[in-house]
């Protein structure tokens, strides 16, 4: 089987964004709000503007609290009723993931915003690079319906050191028939030639393809078109 094509993925957090990152080359954007604390769900408006703004895959976030916990009875209520007011809005790919204190996964949390999404595709994000055993996770939630992708470092703060790490869980999964590995998290371009070469072909950016490497910087296309034409 050929490699397929690498996956570009870009964060926006609003229409211009959005627009920059399509002309620049993304495939897919992952929305979210409030950054600094890694992101948050964006607003239904949000969401409706970027959707009226382009026609890529969106994956929307799905994610009310700072860190990995779901909050509890009341704070999966209200991820529920997040998850529904997005899935009315017509949003059909998501991120989500929460873990328990012990750092596995809160397996309660994650069906229950499933049960409101019926079946759509989503990522488990970035709690994997938290929890202390990597492979439960995956055991954990490899067959939940619609999960597609898995968001991570390898467990690292920069993804271009957990190349080893990340090389065997993508082989791994596509072995057992898992989910995709989508490479994110202090990625950058230099690092790009080692992941590919381990066999890597999905990329997650946020900052990296921002105009002052800040996000409190836009989106800056140019920039997303250096890395899509890195990657081909």
């Amino acid at each position: 089987m050929s490699d397929p094509t690498p996956l570009l993925e870009v964060i926006a957090v609003d229409a211009d964004d959005a627009r920059a990152a399509v002309a620049g080359g993304a495939d897919r954007l992952e929305l979210v709000s409030s950054m600094e604390y890694s992101g948050f769900d964006p607003s239904l408006e949000t969401f409706e503007a970027i959707r009226a703004a382009v026609d890529v895959p969106l994956r929307v976030m799905v994610r009310r609290r700072d860190g990995f916990s779901a909050g509890g009875v009341q704070g999966v209520a209200e991820l529920v009723h997040t998850a529904e007011a997005l899935r009315r809005a017509g949003a059909d790919e998501f991120v989500l993931g929460w873990l328990d204190p012990d750092g596995t996964v809160d397996v309660e949390a994650v069906r229950a915003v499933l049960d409101a999404l019926g079946g759509a595709k989503w990522t488990f994000h970035k709690a994997i690079d938290t929890a202390p055993d990597r492979a439960a996770v995956y055991d954990a939630i490899r067959k939940m319906p619609g999960l597609d992708t898995v968001l991570t470092s390898g467990g690292f703060k920069a993804s271009g050191d957990g190349t080893e790490v990340l090389r065997a869980e993508a082989e791994r999964e596509r072995e057992l028939g898992g989910p995709r590995v989508l490479v994110g998290g202090g990625l950058t371009r230099e690092a790009l030639p080692g992941l590919r070469a381990a066999g890597l072909n999905a990329f997650h950016v946020g900052t990296a393809v921002r105009v002052s490497g800040t996000w409190d910087s836009p989106v800056d296309a140019e920039k997303v078109a250096v890395w899509r034409q890195q990657l081909g």
